[in-house]
């Protein structure tokens, strides 16, 4: 997926949730809720929340996951190094499937950290 597009993933499962978070707005405000406290700062930080988010997401091969999370942890100052440290946990518990998905979170960071 040398080509894909995070940001634009991210936009298109938005779009596509539209629907079911009128139809089902309960739900989906707790699954916002659950999202909001289970990453607010804490004994851990939301940085630190948001790269076991990430290695979660990688280790589910969850592209939207990836997106989403790469997003979050450019928002909160996450660095480069941070990201490939916890990359390597994720390859060593991961094998080659969490290769293949740390190069296209490294690919979605560089993407997302580039000004428009």
């Amino acid at each position: 997926m040398s080509t894909f597009e995070h940001a634009t993933l991210i936009k298109h499962i938005n779009e596509n949730l539209a629907p079911l978070r009128k139809a089902q707005p309960e739900a989906m405000q707790g699954f916002a809720q659950l999202a909001r406290s289970a990453m607010a700062e804490g004994a851990l930080s939301t940085k630190h929340k948001e790269l076991m988010a990430l290695a979660i997401g990688i280790t589910q091969h969850c592209s939207g996951c990836i997106g989403f999370h790469v997003k979050a942890l450019i928002k909160v100052g996450c660095t480069r190094q941070e990201l490939e440290e916890m990359l390597t946990v994720c390859i060593y518990m991961g094998g080659g499937p969490g290769l293949m998905y740390t190069a296209e979170a490294l690919s979605a960071f560089d993407a997302m950290s580039s000004p428009s």
